[in-house]
């Protein structure tokens, strides 16, 4: 394809999220969801100026009460989070909590209740008009169930975001994540939700945690059915074939399901210096997808759209410019990947982590993919992924997998 989906962004009002106690998730020194990568994306951010636009508003996340917790998990569950939160020695492996995924730490439940308060705020933000997009990057915890931790999450802020703007009388809500890893947290907690439509674009669980996401995942039979979307897909695919799945499935479906807003999670470990999955994503294409989300929110939901982080270890160098780039997309003023990271961002990056950080915002990867339009190629790896989903999801819709 020639266009690029950032040729078609546009200003608009739009919040962002940051604190620099959202770096109080820090489940120690050594363990993979280090907050030094909050830290590196805000600061190369504010250095490319992205804060300062006059379509921004910068907004500090509050810490979500129980209450509000509540509207994407079970009252014992939070009991436990703040139990380990007063002693983090406890270990309650039936919630997810003390484990080495997710150890328990002092603070934890504050910690991860102002994450999810971010998210809550983007929600309500754009009930208010206050916003028309909405950026928590340091949201995106979509692994946590509604009792349970899992994966690095303990509160699961895009649900607790969602269910907010179901109770606020919003009637339809498509959920996309295309983090490496499968949604799953997400997709069980409105598995029974016909007004909700989860899609994850992810590395396959024959080769990823959490080993789920499969096509056949779609949703129980009745009015839910057909409402998750998984599109499975084999490790190390690469640019061209991730957003060759992404246009062959997402858009069509969300045209048919016709949603009110869009929630998306940007994890950025499908990055191919990422060493938490397999796949071999760039700059480029992460960015083109994040625009490609902006233009359906555009095209569908009057531009309603929040948007959070996720998953991403590549923490000093693929991290802060994915998440970056998300920022400038959101507001309608993406970057060009092809300018320099700032001067001083790299000095305070060196001088801090003692690390060599990239010098430019992008992969130099050129970005082309063929649309489904082309046809549907048997002997491809992500052709058949792709038509696995679409021949599984698609004849709820009234779609024809071959042809629409």
């Amino acid at each position: 394809m020639g266009m690029s989906f950032t040729d078609k962004c546009s200003p608009v009002p739009t919040a962002i999220f940051w604190d620099p106690a959202m770096c109080q998730y820090y489940f120690g020194d050594y363990h993979p969801m280090h907050p030094s990568r909050l830290d590196a994306t805000e600061r190369l951010a504010r250095s490319m100026g992205v804060f300062d636009l006059p379509q921004v508003r910068e907004e500090r996340p509050p810490v979500a009460s129980d209450a509000e917790l509540e509207l994407a998990h079970d009252p014992d569950y939070i009991r436990a989070v703040r139990a380990i939160s007063e002693d983090p020695t406890l270990s309650i492996p039936d919630s997810g909590l003390g484990t080495e995924d997710t150890p328990g730490y002092a603070g934890v439940h504050t910690a991860s209740a102002r994450l999810a308060g971010g998210s809550l705020l983007a929600a309500q933000m754009i009930l208010d008009e206050d916003a028309v997009h909405a950026v928590n990057f340091g949201g995106g915890m979509h692994h946590a169930d509604r009792n349970k931790a899992s994966g690095f999450c303990i509160y699961n802020d895009c649900a607790v975001a969602i269910q907010h703007l179901l109770n606020s009388g919003v009637r339809r809500i498509a959920y996309i994540d295309v983090d490496a890893h499968h949604g799953d947290g997400v997709q069980n907690i409105f598995w029974d939700n016909p007004n909700v439509m989860t899609f994850s674009l992810h590395e396959s669980g024959m080769t990823l945690f959490p080993g789920t996401g499969f096509c056949n995942e779609s949703g129980p039979e009745g009015l839910a059915s057909g409402t998750s979307v998984n599109i499975a897909l084999p490790a190390s695919v690469s640019d061209s074939g991730w957003i060759r799945a992404f246009d062959a499935v997402v858009p069509p479906l969300l045209r048919e399901f016709q949603p009110e807003i869009i929630v998306s999670q940007h994890g950025c470990d499908s990055h191919t210096k990422d060493d938490m999955s397999h796949l071999n994503i760039s700059i480029e294409a992460q960015r083109e997808i994040m625009a490609y989300v902006g233009q359906l929110a555009h095209e569908l939901c009057e531009d309603r759209w929040i948007a959070t982080g996720g998953g991403g270890y590549s923490i000093y160098d693929a991290v802060p410019r994915s998440w970056t780039h998300m920022m400038a997309v959101a507001a309608g003023a993406p970057l060009s990947v092809n300018s320099a990271t700032p001067t001083s961002w790299r000095t305070y990056m060196k001088e801090k982590y003692d690390i060599s950080p990239p010098i430019a915002m992008g992969d130099h990867a050129d970005i082309w993919w063929a649309s489904w339009e082309v046809g549907f190629n048997p002997a491809d790896e992500v052709d058949r992924a792709v038509m696995a989903t679409r021949k599984e999801i698609f004849p709820n819709w009234g779609l024809d997998p071959w042809y629409d």
